[in-house]
C-alpha cells in the first residue's frame, strides 16, 4: 500500500509510522508531486492543496485524510463522484481552541490590553474598568467537540451556558441546548456570543446586521469557526455603531485579511490571524486518529474515525 503525504511532519512522527507499519510505502513531500499522486492508494492532506484536476490525477486513491477539520476548500463533488472516503482530525482542535477563547474572554474582562499598555510606556494608571466572567452567560453556535470543551472550561467560571445545534439535542457542557431556529430568540440573553460552526450552505451568513442589533450593548463576540458566518461589512457597521461592546475574530470572509480593512482600526475588535486552533501537539494528535485509522483501512474495515459527508461539509 502506498500511503502520499502533501505535507513532511517532523521527522519524531514519520519514525514512528515506519516502525509501525513497516509493510506501508510512505512518501512525504512538502507539495504535491503529481507522479507521485498518481500512485498513491491513501492520501493524507491539510486539504487545501487539492482541486478537481489532481483528484483526476489521484486515480488510485480510495481514502483522504484530511490533517484538518474544515474540508471547505477541497473539491467536494469530485470527490463524491469517485466515491473516496474521506475522514479529518475532528477534536484535535479542542484543547488549543477553548484555551485561545478563554484566554481572550479573560483578557478582555481583565483588562490586560490596557495593563500591557501601561506598563510599555512605564505609565501607573488605574482608570480602567475590569469586569468578570463569572455569572455571565454564554451562547455557543456549534457546542461540539470544541463548544463543549468551551463549554467545560465556562461553567468552571461559573458563567451559564447555551448550545445551538442543527437538532437541537443536548450537549455536553450546556446547561441548555435549542435548535438554531431559537437563534434570534437567545442572542438577547447573552453576554457573550461564541461561534465555532463550519462552513456550510446552511452557515454562510447566517449571522446578519440585525442579528448584532439583538445582541446587548455589553456583548462580546466571538468567532472561532469560520469567516463567512458573518459579511463583514455587517459586522463592522455593527461595532462602529457599537451595538455590541467587543468582537474577537480569528476567521475573516477574506484571508487573510486584507491590510485595506476597517477592522485593522477598530479599537473595539480584537484580530487573531486565523492561528487559535495551532499547538505543538498538532500533528501528534492528528497521528493519534489516522494510525488506528489506517490499521483499520488495512484490514478490510470503512468505519474510521471521523468519516466525512464530503457534500455537506462535516
Amino acid at each position: 500500500m502506498r500511503v502520499y503525504f502533501t505535507f513532511d511532519p517532523r521527522p519524531d512522527l514519520k519514525e514512528s509510522l515506519l516502525k509501525d507499519f513497516p509493510e506501508v510505502d510512505f512518501v512525504f513531500h512538502k507539495k504535491i508531486d503529481e507522479e507521485e499522486l498518481a500512485k498513491a492508494e491513501v492520501l493524507v492532506t491539510y486539504g487545501e492543496d487539492l482541486d478537481n484536476e489532481k483528484i483526476k490525477i489521484a486515480e488510485k486513491v480510495e481514502w483522504i485524510f484530511v490533517a484538518s477539520a474544515g474540508i471547505e476548500k477541497m473539491p467536494a463533488q469530485a470527490i463524491a463522484d469517485r466515491g473516496i472516503v474521506v475522514s479529518n482530525v475532528r477534536g484535535i482542535h479542542k484543547k488549543p481552541m477553548a484555551e485561545s477563547i478563554l484566554a481572550h474572554l479573560l483578557s478582555i474582562k481583565r483588562a490586560l490590553p490596557f495593563i500591557y499598555k501601561q506598563q510599555s510606556e512605564k505609565i501607573w494608571n488605574q482608570q480602567t474598568k475590569l469586569y468578570e466572567l463569572n455569572g455571565s452567560t454564554a451562547l455557543i453556535l456549534g457546542p461540539g467537540a470544541i463548544g463543549s470543551e468551551v463549554g467545560r472550561m465556562l461553567q468552571a467560571f461559573e458563567v451559564y451556558t447555551i448550545g445551538l445545534n442543527r437538532s437541537g439535542e443536548s450537549a455536553l457542557y450546556m446547561n441548555e441546548t435549542h435548535s438554531m431556529d431559537k437563534l434570534k430568540q437567545l442572542l438577547p440573553k447573552a453576554d457573550i456570543v461564541i461561534s465555532i460552526l463550519p462552513s456550510t450552505k446552511e452557515t454562510k451568513y447566517l449571522l446578519t446586521y440585525e442579528d448584532f442589533t439583538l445582541m446587548k450593548n455589553n456583548c462580546i463576540f466571538m468567532n472561532f469557526g469560520r469567516g463567512d458566518l458573518v459579511r463583514t461589512e455587517d459586522l463592522i457597521k455593527a461595532l462602529e455603531e457599537k451595538q455590541i461592546f467587543h468582537a474577537v475574530l480569528d476567521v475573516y470572509e477574506t484571508e487573510p485579511l486584507p491590510s485595506d480593512s476597517k477592522l485593522w482600526e477598530m479599537d473595539n475588535v480584537t484580530l487573531s490571524p486565523h492561528i487559535s486552533s495551532r499547538s505543538s501537539r498538532y500533528l501528534e494528535r492528528s497521528f493519534e486518529i489516522f494510525k488506528p485509522s489506517l490499521r483499520k483501512w488495512m484490514n478490510g474495515e470503512r468505519d474510521l474515525e471521523n468519516v466525512m459527508d464530503i457534500l455537506r461539509g462535516y
